[in-house]
């Protein structure tokens, strides 16, 4: 069946950084489009950064442009959230999305927790 596994939340300090992954199975990864989103307590949930299939494109929230980056690897079914300069705001639950047409996947969702 389909899965999506992020890994890599924790707690960090403001300026830190955290990379995380998101381990795919179950569909054919290469042919999906890739997202992470995030949701904070008491706020929608929101499109952090999204990756092509291919990987050639690439866009990202405002709020995080410059700081984070998104990649795929398609031979590991593995897709990517480089998290740089940290930010308290930043404090969510990450979740990783893979899209095609009709079908719409979700990971569980992983921690990333901002704070001194």
């Amino acid at each position: 069946q389909v899965q999506l596994m992020e890994s890599g939340g924790g707690l960090v300090q403001p300026g830190g950084s955290l990379r995380l992954s998101c381990a795919a199975s179950g569909f054919t990864f290469s042919s999906y489009l890739m997202n992470w989103y995030r949701q904070a307590i008491g706020k929608e949930r929101e499109l952090v950064a999204t990756i092509t299939n291919t990987g050639r494109s690439t866009g990202y929230a405002d709020s995080v442009k410059g700081r984070f980056t998104i990649s795929r690897d398609n031979a590991k079914n593995t897709v990517y959230l480089q998290m740089n300069s940290l930010k308290p705001e930043d404090t969510a639950v990450y979740y990783c999305n893979a899209r095609r047409g009709k079908y719409d996947y979700w990971g569980q969702g992983t921690q990333v927790s901002v704070s001194s």
